[in-house]
């Protein structure tokens, strides 16, 4: 398949200073991601609140600058481009944001809000602007009548489905949905789900999914990358990420979406600071099995298809439903304890690791 957008070790740090302004660290929100989307594809960005996830977004749409690697969309690195290049680039690229109540100026009705890309871009004449309003609205599911009204009249469904239409406008190859449905209400989200899975079909959009809701993400997503303080630690299929996990933070994530059959233990402890994140791996702190190699060595995202960034995802035990059946808590105590090192393999283990 073509890769329409191409990321290699692309790093962004955001500074922080002291009361004084001096330079006291760094937050490391982006640290060494490499991904690439194919055309057409649907990949969705996961992981916890504060693991880089958004800023990545933005990252690849050039919203933020990267402080190293490189962004390349359709074979051109953004980072090369004119300003006047890449305000043409941008007709191709576009993003849909979590807030629906601040993304849309208020100053502006929806008719002016959907029509300002048009104007930018130059696409349609003034007086075919209203005919290309009335479609996007009805694309979206709005009434064409809603163009005349003011940000503030609508629900924030409603409102949500305008910013989609904006998005849409400029017939982009690739948008960015940054949680498009998180700030709603449970009973709008499945039909905003809905309507952008409708939209990624019709329009064979290019689509990446930036969400922490992983009911969400298994509904729309192709493929799947796992982020925890600002690295990717697994990618694949999404059948594939989500229905056999093979990083121990993933089994963690899955096993906490509503209705999950895995008995996975949930996660203790609180995430480390990214202003001074851990050595070796990130997820070593709240790891069940972590050994010292852990603690010295940054794993590599490593496999074909589906790739995982863990030192023993090839020998860690099965999940904790799988455990309880082979011998209980006692058993999990002693697998724990023999991936840190500090007892011999139980007996067997080989068998059903």
């Amino acid at each position: 398949m073509t890769v329409l957008l191409e990321l290699r070790d692309v790093v962004k740090h955001f500074p922080v200073r002291d009361a004084l302004g001096r330079r006291a660290g760094a937050v490391h929100a982006v640290d060494g991601v490499s991904l690439s989307v194919a055309e057409g594809e649907v990949l969705a960005i996961v992981g916890e609140s504060g693991c880089g996830k958004s800023t990545l977004g933005r990252v690849m749409l050039r919203l933020i600058e990267p402080d190293s690697g490189s962004v390349r969309f359709a074979g051109e690195d953004l980072a090369t481009l004119s300003p006047s290049a890449l305000r043409a680039r941008r007709r191709d690229m576009q993003i849909i944001f979590q807030d629906p109540f601040g993304s849309l100026d208020p100053r502006m009705t929806v008719a002016q809000a959907i029509a300002e890309p048009l104007r930018l871009h130059r696409l349609v004449p003034r007086a075919e602007e209203p005919a290309r309003v009335t479609e996007l609205l009805r694309r979206v599911g709005l009434r064409p009548e809603s163009a005349g009204r003011w940000p503030h009249e609508f629900s924030g469904g409603q409102r949500q489905r305008i910013a989609i239409a904006r998005a849409l406008a400029s017939n982009p190859r690739l948008i960015i949905g940054d949680e498009p449905v998180s700030a709603l209400d449970v009973s709008v989200q499945a039909q905003v789900i809905n309507l952008l899975r409708d939209l990624i079909r019709d329009l064979r959009l290019t689509f990446v999914l930036v969400s922490h809701d992983l009911g969400v993400v298994r509904h729309v997503a192709d493929r799947v990358a796992v982020m925890y303080l600002g690295r990717i630690v697994e990618e694949g299929p999404a059948e594939e990420v989500l229905g056999a996990p093979r990083h121990p933070y993933t089994r963690a994530l899955v096993a906490a979406m509503p209705g999950a059959q895995t008995k996975t233990p949930p996660l203790e402890g609180d995430v480390p600071s990214p202003i001074a994140p851990p050595s070796g791996c990130r997820f070593h702190t709240r790891c069940a099995f972590a050994a010292e190699r852990c603690r010295a060595e940054t794993p590599r995202l490593e496999g074909m298809g589906h790739a995982v960034a863990c030192h023993f995802a090839e020998s860690l035990p099965p999940p904790a439903e799988r455990i309880a059946a082979l011998g209980g808590g006692e058993r999990l105590a002693r697998l724990q304890a023999f991936f840190r090192g500090t007892a011999p393999s139980p007996t067997g283990m080989g068998e059903h690791a």
